[in-house]
């Protein structure tokens, strides 16, 4: 089974172009050098040709660019030219939306359109390195159809493999190296420390006296650092690429500790709310009531004053309550619980030494710090998340293997013989986790509500030591090992792990097929960061209590992917996608202690308003253009929701605003009232919180037979439940005239110009200084001279927008515009390509028309009833209390469903409403589309109205062309298609709803 690759997600393609369009205006063109080739003959040696990467933009020009991007992106702008010296830009992606996928598509990208071939990849383990591969090793056909099948190679670096250094320098095809940090950032100047460099910086005789590193920094090499935070994090990994010589650095991860002028931003609340990764429930198994012995459990200790922070049962007013106290040397603890089961636990000493913290009593016990006693038994526990975890897995294959998603749980433990040990000859014995497995497993799936299953994939007849299995490093024997790591749980590099790595890696497909028996997998805690499979659905952590805690977004991060299907199709969608994780916490505390590490790791201030977030909103200026705010009117909006005190000196959002958000009476002045929505869905994103569901509030909605069966939804559904098909039809002379005029309108491309600075030079004690009186710095002249061979445009534009030759000489002829062609050729394609596509989507949605396929294609009733519908009561559920909809609950979305299900509901004009179920879509050119509602309304208790609303796209504010926007213009004309009374109508909310359609 192959992992199938979608090229037109339209998040990845934004962030590859928001670094591709750094270089907008750059032609293709590249530096020679030369290489000493590589003999065995010392005595004679030849030279070769080298190929670079070269770059001939100007600062300003890159700043230009660069700005432009950061306002269309609701970026922070960089400031100045001082600010891009380093030629170091980021990109913030969450975890599990395809980061890999995106910065190699970039490469291919920048090398079609800038000529660029010498790619190197930073990476700063060896599971990021495996994963790196793994992915160029499976992307290699798809991107290879993408891209006219180019000539490319990637390799890993090997320090014994010179061979390997000079195809790098010398090609002049796609060359991709991927290099560990630690390869490279042990260098030294001094000859006599040489043999403690790494070998990449040493001489070799094979190569004239010269090193491997010099080969390397000659091509000026486009340097890709995934994860910065882990790889360039001290100033020798720094010194280090630079080495490199690279003509930039472009830095990927969800995590910056530093944010290098920011070019686009997919943080973990973007990717929840466009459902580019599983929703998160959280399980968890613990105790309730149990305060018969002395409970304590250490949290933290403190150095200044020495102090511990302790959980304790205490008495208040005759309650048992379970607290948090802050304690110190010589506390008594009965004086702080009241309770007599305390009576000889006074504190003796306060251990603070880091990684050894503990607490002694004076009763001799003692416990370090994430321990409890006097609690129920660890191992109790252990076993119940185990089977819970089991309980999970099985409840999603009962769901998703009859749409073809295998399903796959992982266990994290951190002591390799809780699974597997050996006895004094060798031989592999189980240990408890794979016991207690085996034991639960059987007795669960005797449960009756799992016969169906095992009848439908023979589950029963698999032996079950072959559905689960450990992944560990061994050791020479081929024993299982623990992993070893740092005192704050990161993984220590090794040979063995790397070869773990390279298993888990190459089984990375065979997993997702149901031909693999394998479902539960165990793995070493510290071999966290490999594990990136799709299609885990459950994670459990089975820790110690003593270990060092392990990060939620770490633990979550290994199951985010969005699933796939036998067949290598990613499933999208919340109702299919969903990662359970087995917290050793309650939902409350894993809730708040993520959404702190989000806030740590990713910059986001949750509640905080910042000056620039309005900047990128679009409005109509006074002739009627579609342009950004600004970051001038951005800053305008946040003083006066300061002055307003919505906002505190630090912008945090206060409760004043989110009431009137709440109850519809927030205000903007008067110039932006016609962007008051888009200002509206910006200040509800930021004062919200993560959305996570607490496994326990689950429920599946029942359906009210009594209104799905009704005479009344019958008819409903019957005017809306067909489906249809389309074609587009457009006149070619119109779309050719409308593309010449808006590339008219729009394209203005200056000459290319060069920059001229002078200066003398003043020697003094001080050293050799610029004199600045004499200084002439970057006078700007435009070049007459054309000293570089003009593109083939037509073939370039040809293969982009697949328009015929003929109409793309009319569009050129037509617009007037082939003198900007001249002054640079490359920006100028780029830009009348931009506005083709953009002229030729307004064409496919204006032209499309849909006809009825036929009586006999329809979305039946009865589908109501066989596809289960869940929800979480807490967070997406409202309950419908009137007998309008089919379903006992509507499960929202956002706000904004919410809302509008509560006024369907109670509005005594509304007779029928249903939020229509996902499985019923509408075929657009743009890919599937889902409407939001079907409702019959009786006006005046005589006149039945019927619609289908649309709340989505009412959030997108002014329409901007956007896909979304184009599929329901689509999905207005197939119901117009059906010709049965039934419009599709947008609207924000059920006010301007009721007040403009009736």
């Amino acid at each position: 089974m192959k992992i199938q690759f979608e090229s037109q997600l339209e998040y990845q393609n934004h962030a590859i172009n928001s670094i591709v369009n750094i270089f907008e205006g750059q032609e293709i063109c590249q530096s020679n050098f030369t290489v000493t080739g590589i003999n065995d003959n010392l005595l004679t040696y030849q030279n070769d040709l080298g190929i670079g990467n070269r770059l001939e933009l100007l600062d300003d020009e890159i700043l230009t660019n660069v700005q432009n991007i950061q306002l269309k992106n609701g970026l922070p702008q960089t400031k100045g030219v001082k600010d891009i010296k380093t030629m170091d830009f980021s990109v913030e992606m969450e975890t599990g939306t395809g980061k890999t996928y995106v910065y190699l598509k970039t490469i291919f990208e920048m090398n079609k359109k800038f000529g660029f071939t010498k790619f190197i990849i930073v990476v700063p383990s060896i599971a990021i390195k495996e994963g790196t591969n793994k992915t160029l090793e499976i992307t290699n056909e798809h991107f290879k159809g993408l891209f006219d099948n180019v000539n490319y190679d990637y390799f890993v670096y090997d320090s014994s493999n010179l061979e390997q250094v000079r195809d790098f320098a010398t090609s002049s095809d796609i060359r991709v190296m991927i290099i560990n940090i630690d390869a490279f950032k042990k260098s030294f100047t001094d000859p006599t420390k040489d043999n403690k460099a790494n070998l990449i910086h040493r001489t070799n005789d094979r190569l004239n006296g010269m090193k491997p590193i010099d080969f390397i920094a000659s091509t000026n090499p486009i340097v890709i650092i995934d994860e910065p935070q882990s790889v360039d994090n001290t100033s020798k990994s720094k010194e280090a690429i630079s080495t490199l010589n690279p003509l930039c650095k472009l830095r990927y991860s969800a995590t910056h500790t530093e944010k290098h002028n920011l070019m686009y931003k997919l943080d973990s609340i973007d990717a929840y709310e466009q459902k580019l990764v599983k929703q998160i429930e959280v399980a968890n198994v613990r105790t309730t009531d149990n305060q018969n012995q002395a409970y304590i459990k250490l949290l933290k200790v403190s150095k200044k004053p020495i102090t511990a922070t302790v959980e304790i049962d205490v008495n208040e007013k005759g309650i048992t309550k379970r607290v948090s106290k802050t304690i110190k040397d010589g506390t008594i603890l009965y004086d702080l619980t009241k309770r007599d089961v305390y009576m000889d636990f006074n504190v003796n000493d306060i251990y603070v030494e880091e990684g050894n913290e503990y607490i002694q009593f004076s009763n001799g016990q003692f416990i370090k710090i994430g321990e409890s006693i006097g609690d129920v038994d660890e191992d109790s526990i252990k076993r119940l998340q185990i089977r819970k975890t089991i309980e999970e897995h099985l409840d999603k294959e009962m769901k998703l293997n009859q749409i073809g998603i295998k399903v796959l749980s992982l266990f994290f433990i951190d002591r390799v013989a809780n699974y597997r040990y050996y006895d004094e000859n060798g031989s592999a014995l189980k240990g408890k986790y794979a016991t207690w497995f085996e034991e639960e497993y059987q007795k669960i799936i005797k449960y009756p509500k799992y016969h169906s299953l095992f009848e439908k994939h023979n589950h029963l007849n698999t032996p079950i030591e072959k559905i689960h299995d450990g992944y560990f490093s061994q050791d020479k024997k081929g024993h299982f090992k623990d992993s070893s790591e740092s005192t704050s749980g990161e993984l220590k590099s090794n040979a063995d792990d790397e070869d773990t790595f390279k298993k888990i890696m190459q089984n990375k497909e065979n997993l997702l097929s149901f031909t693999e028996p394998l479902r539960f997998i165990f793995s070493h805690s510290a071999l966290k960061e490999g594990w990136d499979n799709p299609n885990v659905f459950q994670i459990c952590t089975l820790k110690e209590g003593s270990k060092s805690e392990i990060r939620r977004r770490q633990e979550i991060g290994r199951g985010l992917r969005i699933c796939v299907n036998q067949d290598g199709e990613r499933v999208y969608g919340f109702d299919v996608n969903t990662l359970t994780v087995m917290a050793n916490e309650s939902y409350e505390d894993f809730a708040i202690g993520l959404q702190r590490e989000i806030e740590k790791e990713e910059g986001i201030k949750f509640g905080v308003i910042e000056k620039h977030e309005f900047s990128n909103i679009t409005i109509k200026n006074e002739n009627g253009e579609i342009v950004y705010l600004g970051a001038k009117e951005s800053e305008k909006l946040y003083d006066y929701l300061h002055q307003k005190e919505y906002i505190d000196s630090k912008g945090k959002v206060q409760d004043s605003l989110k009431n009137e958000l709440r109850d519809g009476s927030f205000s903007v002045p008067l110039e932006f009232e016609q962007a008051k929505t888009q200002i509206i869905n910006v200040i509800k994103k930021i004062a919200g919180n993560l959305n996570i569901k607490n496994a326990d509030d689950k429920v599946v909605v029942k359906v009210k037979k009594q209104v799905l069966l009704s005479d009344e939804f019958k008819d409903l559904w019957d005017r809306i439940k067909y489906q249809t098909t389309y074609r587009v039809d457009f006149n070619e002379n119109d779309l050719v005239n409308e593309c010449a005029k808006n590339i008219n309108y729009e394209v203005s491309v200056g000459k290319i110009k060069y920059v001229y600075s002078k200066a003398k030079n003043k020697i003094t004690k001080v050293g050799v200084e610029i004199d600045e009186e004499t200084l002439i710095k970057d006078k700007h002249i435009d070049s007459e001279i054309i000293d570089y061979k003009l593109p083939d445009i037509v073939t370039y534009i040809q293969n982009e927008t697949n328009l015929t030759r003929r109409n793309i000489v009319d569009i050129l002829i037509k617009s007037e515009k082939l003198n900007d062609f001249k002054n640079n050729p490359q920006k100028f394609i780029d830009k009348v390509i931009e506005i083709i596509k953009k002229t030729m989507n307004t064409f496919i949605v204006d032209g499309i028309k849909y006809q009825k396929l036929g009586n006999d294609y329809y979305y039946a009733q009865e589908s109501f009833l066989n596809e289960e519908l869940t929800g979480y009561l807490t967070k997406n559920m409202y309950q419908n209390k009137n007998d309008k909809s089919p379903f006992e609950y509507t499960v929202y979305d956002s706000d904004i469903e919410k809302k509008f299900a509560e006024d369907f509901d109670k509005n005594p004009d509304v007779k029928l409403f249903t939020k229509l179920p996902n499985w019923f879509k509408i075929n657009t050119p743009l890919g599937t589309y889902n409407p939001d509602w079907a409702v019959l309304i009786e006006k005046d208790n005589s006149e039945k109205l019927y619609f289908v609303v649309e709340s989505k796209g009412a959030d997108l504010g002014l329409d901007i062309k956007t896909t979304e926007s184009s599929k329901i213009k689509c999905g207005k004309k197939h119901f117009e298609a059906l010709d049965s009374s039934v419009e599709l109508i947008q609207s924000n909310n059920f006010k301007n709803f009721m007040e403009d359609y009736l």
